[in-house]
């Protein structure tokens, strides 16, 4: 969408929450922590590392263990408003990293575990931070955005251009232009 050229990389970093971390400072620590691990591969590049976490009653939901942890997090999901949090790094080739969190809250729409199983069984939300993928099928559960749809995605935009600015490379587009 914004243009820009890119490899992906998985970064091998454990995505454990920390004694007492906030959805904020966790995201971001992974974030940073991925954008390094890989940075360390390719240290000629810009890399960008994120991810992203829901909170729900200050509990983070990441991604579900399986299809049963799935059904069980979007049925207390169901009816109810929760946060999403995504963090963004991005590690210079001179060894600086910047980065920066972006919150949401989301509201679903109360649905029975019928509706649940039957989105599980799609496959959509064994892989996604509160077992569900706004920019799929998961949207139809969704009655209310407050925020920027793309840190719901996981990839906050407009976070994304504050760390381009902020690193000196600023951005025009497209922007591949600029990396």
């Amino acid at each position: 969408m914004l243009g820009l050229n890119f490899t992906v990389h998985p970064a091998d970093v454990a995505e454990t929450v920390q004694h007492e971390e906030s959805a904020e400072t966790h995201v971001e620590r992974l974030a940073r922590d991925k954008a390094t691990a890989v940075a360390s591969v390719y240290p000629d590049a810009v890399v960008l590392g994120g991810d992203t976490v829901v909170t729900l009653d200050d509990e983070i939901l990441g991604k579900p263990s399986g299809p049963e942890d799935a059904e069980a997090m979007l049925l207390r999901l169901a009816g109810r408003t929760h946060h999403v949090a995504s963090g963004l790094a991005l590690a210079l080739p001179s060894g600086d990293v910047r980065s920066g969190v972006s919150t949401t809250e989301v509201t679903f729409q109360q649905f029975s575990r019928e509706v649940a199983n039957a989105y599980v069984a799609t496959g959509e939300p064994l892989d996604k931070a509160g077992a569900y993928g706004i920019q799929g099928l998961g949207a139809a559960l969704v009655t209310e955005i407050r925020g920027d749809y793309h840190t719901v995605v996981g990839l906050p935009i407009t976070l994304l251009l504050t760390l381009f600015e902020e690193s000196g490379r600023g951005y025009t587009f497209p922007l591949r232009d600029r990396l």
